[in-house]
């Protein structure tokens, strides 16, 4: 009997296809993806198990490190009011550039009386390390200290804005000294601000 031929067909596999896929998805990602941004106080925080993630909005962050304490919120209309409060409380005058400017601006670390200086300055000459000085802590005639009002002012803010009440976060560098922390905590307590969040890294698994 004659053998019958079975024809051959192609092992070529089309992979358009698959390259269109990929692509649209790298796109995606790359699309959604949210930049992390430069930190002008680089601190290396302690290790947790704990896996809790913070909020997006509603929620201000104050940064200890290397003896500095830094302070920023979430939300570009939120630190747009705030910054005009804390203009009316100190008597300063900021424009409608600078006010745009610095909605930008994730986080700071400088005296009211400095801050235009800092407004104006590119964001890489911005967050170049010791430009910034921190946040004074200390109270002048009495009056509360400007990281006392940066937080009142943020508070107030966000509850005209969002009516919601502003969480706070503390992130410390895990070598910074404890009295300074405490100093930090303590302005929270005295606007009846007894609970907060503690920023750490999440622990290696043995």
């Amino acid at each position: 009997m004659p053998k019958v031929k079975v024809p051959r067909k192609s092992t070529l596999v089309d992979m358009t296809a698959m390259c269109d896929v990929a692509s649209l998805l790298l796109t995606f990602f790359i699309l959604t993806a949210t930049a992390r941004q430069p930190e002008p106080l680089i601190v290396d925080t302690p290790s947790s198990t704990v896996k809790v993630k913070l909020p997006e909005t509603d929620i201000a962050t104050i940064t200890v490190g290397h003896g500095k304490v830094f302070f920023g919120i979430k939300g570009q209309p939120v630190r747009i009011k705030m910054l005009e409060k804390m203009g009316e409380r100190y008597n300063i005058q900021f424009t409608e550039e600078e006010k745009k400017r610095f909605s930008l601006i994730e986080s700071f670390g400088m005296p009211i009386g400095q801050l235009k200086q800092l407004i104006a300055l590119s964001g890489e000459k911005r967050n170049q390390e010791g430009l910034q000085p921190g946040i004074p802590l200390d109270s002048v005639n009495g009056a509360p200290s400007q990281l006392h009002e940066w937080v009142y002012q943020a508070r107030v803010a966000t509850k005209e804005l969002n009516d919601a009440a502003m969480r706070v976060s503390i992130k410390a560098d895990a070598k910074e000294e404890y009295p300074m922390v405490k100093r930090v905590i303590d302005i929270l307590q005295r606007q009846k601000v007894n609970k907060f969040s503690l920023i750490t890294s999440l622990e290696a698994q043995d």
